[in-house]
């Protein structure tokens, strides 16, 4: 019987011996060989899983350290910029300068004013162009200044007085005309000048527009131009004393930028020999050639007029737009005194209608003298326009934020200026009640420079001019370190104004929200209500106490030995204030005020405040921390086996172990809770206070407040060996000022205390005002600061940021 024989593939298996053969077997793998495969698809996997965990962190990373620079998403606060705001389009935005004039945007049109006697000095020629406390000018003092129209100012330098003016014409499409006139005369009466001067009045670009000189001979006649935002315009130069003119000259040249135009003058000065062996005169040689091979392939973008001028002397510079059409006369001679007149009586009747101080019995010269405060404020306002540096913990090196504007006073044009986060919020408190207009587009500058987590920069130094002006270790901002929330005082006082904008709060006040949940995260404290400024230096061994630059105070005592116990008085009282007045903003734009309402009562609640802040030892509010008393500066050994060759700088030594106590040291953080007005009006504390605030050998003295305790262990020590006292004795302004505003507070609520506080409020106001307008008549100044034993100005000067809220003290407007 036959087999059917098995089908393989296309062939068969032939039969055997022994019959029907076995079909061939599959070759099968080795076990090995199925386990390598295995481990191979594993490896694969797990490196793929890998490159992609590596590629998602690397993101991850960017994605941190990018953050710092990541704009709050939220809708601007400034609506309306550059030419939208036509009456603050040009302005005396150039805060550095002894007189300069801009335009608020982004690549500016800026001109300028730089002179020198024809003579050398010890340091060479000394042009005059930035303020300068080395110049030694006996006073730069705005007279009158509104902040948008037109402004006066006197210069004393040497043997010369100076007057610069400036009035503004709207009209057109693209800013409208404005004139500027500069003069100059012997600074005493009947007296004749030794040494011609030079006056050299400038146009500079960053580049963008062109600025072309008509020249006659040697002398500069006008300059055209042209720009995307200011279209066609001319600047004229006019002489009206030509029979003291000695000689013209110009220049027109490529400067590398707005910080390099005083050096770009000095590199193209050439010297003349006088006729017949008379004195040399140094001027600048007309059109040059840079040097660099880059820049001489760009046109012109600085041209100025150079008058040398046997005094007295005056001359005028006239801008005009294209786009004015309907100009029926120049802003020149007659026209300028008659608008300058104008001006200038609208300002006078103003400034009694807001502060009212000949009706409060001030002489007319102490009115005159509160005119000049308010207006070096104003005048020294700034419009800046640039990228901040900033650093996070996820950044190696320091990053540039987002290119902004800021428009904003500043402390001082000498010493500080630019924008300081705590300085404007006092600084608001004046030129909101000079004009809230102003103050609003200020505010709205500032929080729009918040980041997505709520951070703003404490110190702006915006463009290559401002940043010419700072030391490279104060450049950087870091995002742990806070500064005061002070912009509330001034939100706050906006609030209490009858005519409230409910648009500008409505935008105002979600930033606002951000900047307080910035705040109450970042800086919070190891205890519950407790808060704590970031940005100490753990590490120190060079100070006495490490600076707290952060709360403001600099180098008021804190805890000895910082920590993460600290509890920071100030602070938890700034957050108080905040969180009132961002309820009483709730409430005006129709928000819930629930949470705000809820967060202002915890913070001032007097029983928690005393378990977290009081001292029962000194009867008084304090920080508290990881401190003693018991440390002072002492001289380096050398390491063993090594000889002395140098000085080593000195380092702190603790002579005993400190310990988590209250830091008792009463001074102008103790009085934080008055000073921001936390504490009931029938509060026992607040009467110790009142009690202690009288007492000369703590902080009272004939010219205000001292900042820190006579018996305060540092009061008046240098930190380390070269860094002197600063906020430990000399009196503050802004500090006086919230204390004179408290006692006001205090006067007029009912409770135990209302009598002593108005006492104290009139003594108080009497005694900071009469000080500050002595040291201005003395010297011509307001000051930085004062000293407690004298009341001499001293610091930075000008310095008419918050110092000049004495203005608000003298017409009683809190």
């Amino acid at each position: 019987m036959g087999v059917r024989q098995r089908k393989l593939g296309d062939s068969s298996q032939p039969l055997s011996k022994e019959g029907l053969t076995k079909p061939k077997e599959r070759t099968k793998k080795p076990k090995t060989e199925s386990r390598f495969d295995s481990k191979f698809i594993i490896f694969v996997i797990f490196n793929a899983v890998l490159v992609l965990c590596i590629i998602a962190y690397m993101g991850y990373l960017h994605y941190l350290e990018s953050w710092v620079v990541t704009p709050l998403n939220l809708p601007k606060v400034v609506t309306k910029t550059e030419l939208e705001v036509p009456d603050r389009y040009w302005g005396s935005y150039r805060s550095p300068l002894y007189f300069g004039l801009k335009t608020r945007s982004s690549r500016p049109l800026s001109v300028g004013l730089m002179w020198f006697p024809q003579a050398l000095n010890s340091h060479g020629l000394p042009i005059r162009h930035w303020c300068s406390n080395g110049d030694a000018l006996s006073q730069y003092s705005w007279l009158r200044h509104d902040g948008v129209n037109f402004g006066i100012q006197n210069i004393l330098d040497g043997e010369y007085k100076i007057a610069t003016s400036f009035v503004k014409r709207a009209g057109g499409r693209n800013g409208g005309d404005w004139t500027a006139r500069i003069s100059v005369k012997p600074r005493r009466k009947n007296s004749t000048v030794t040494v011609p001067i030079s006056l050299l009045f400038y146009v500079a670009t960053d580049g963008h527009g062109r600025v072309t000189p008509t020249v006659d001979k040697s002398t500069l006649r006008s300059i055209y131009g042209e720009s995307d935002e200011l279209g066609r315009f001319q600047l004229r130069f006019v002489d009206r004393e030509p029979d003291q003119v000695m000689h013209h000259n110009y220049l027109s040249t490529v400067a590398a930028g707005m910080h390099t135009l005083k050096e770009t003058v000095l590199k193209n000065i050439v010297v003349l020999q006088g006729k017949k062996g008379g004195p040399r005169s140094y001027v600048v040689k007309g059109h040059s050639i840079p040097s660099d091979v880059n820049m001489q392939k760009r046109p012109p973008n600085f041209v100025l007029t150079q008058v040398t001028v046997q005094p007295p002397y005056e001359m005028e510079v006239i801008f005009e737009s294209g786009s004015f059409q309907s100009r029926e006369k120049s802003l020149e001679g007659a026209e300028y005194d008659t608008e300058l007149l104008r001006r200038v009586t609208d300002f006078e009747d103003k400034f009694e209608r807001l502060f009212g101080l000949s009706a409060k019995g001030y002489s007319q010269e102490e009115q005159d003298m509160a005119k000049e405060i308010l207006s070096n404020m104003l005048g020294g306002m700034g419009y800046f326009y640039g990228l901040s540096l900033v650093q996070s913990a996820y950044n190696k090196e320091p990053v540039e934020y987002w290119p902004a504007p800021l428009y904003t006073a500043v402390p001082s044009r000498s010493s500080f200026p630019r924008g300081f986060l705590w300085d404007e919020g006092f600084h608001n408190l004046l030129i909101s009640r000079w004009d809230a207009e102003i103050s609003k587009d200020v505010l709205a500058h500032w929080l729009d420079l918040a980041n997505v987590d709520g951070w703003i920069p404490r110190e702006q130094i915006l463009g290559l001019e401002a940043r010419a002006q700072v030391p490279s270790e104060f450049v950087v901002q870091r995002d742990t370190n806070a500064n005061p929330p002070a912009l509330l005082l001034a939100f706050e006082t906006l609030l209490n104004s009858p005519e409230k904008d409910v648009p500008f709060f409505r935008r105002a006040f979600p930033r606002l929200v951000r900047l307080f949940g910035w705040l109450n995260t970042t800086q919070a404290g190891k205890l519950a209500g407790s808060y704590r400024w970031r940005g100490r230096d753990v590490a120190s061994r060079s100070e006495l106490n490490p600076k707290t630059l952060t709360s403001g105070l600099d180098d008021y005592p804190r805890a000895s030995h910082p920590t993460d116990d600290e509890r920071h008085l100030d602070l938890r009282c700034w957050m108080a204030l905040s969180a009132r007045v961002l309820a009483r903003m709730a409430e005006v734009i129709g928000e819930s005020p629930d949470a705000f309402i809820a967060t202002a009562r915890r913070l001032s609640d007097p029983k928690e405040l005393d378990e977290l802040h009081w001292s029962p030892k000194t009867e008084s509010y304090c920080d508290y921390g990881l401190h003693t008393d018991r440390v002072k500066l002492v001289n380096q050994k050398p390491p063993p086996g090594q000889q002395q060759t140098q000085s080593l700088p000195k380092v702190r030594l603790a002579l005993e172990t400190p310990t988590l106590r209250f830091v008792e040291h009463f001074g102008y953080v103790s009085l934080f809770p008055l000073l921001l007005q936390i504490l009931p009006s029938d509060s026992p504390a607040l009467g110790k206070l009142l009690l202690d605030l009288r007492q000369p050998s703590l902080l009272w003295t004939d010219y205000g407040l001292r900042s820190l305790s006579k018996t305060s262990p540092l009061y008046m020590k240098y930190n380390t060996e070269v860094d002197p006292p600063y906020w430990r004795g000399t009196i503050w302004i802004n500090i006086n000022y919230l204390a004179v505003r408290a006692l006001y507070h205090y006067s007029h609520l009912p409770g135990p205390y209302q009598e002593q506080a108005f006492t104290l409020y009139k003594e108080l106001r009497k005694n900071v005002v009469d000080n500050v307008l002595r040291e201005y008549r003395r010297t011509k100044y307001v000051w930085e600061q004062y000293q407690d034993t004298t009341g001499k100005g001293q610091g930075a000067h000008p310095f008419t940021g918050w110092s000049a809220l004495v203005v608000l003290l003298m017409g009683e407007r809190y």
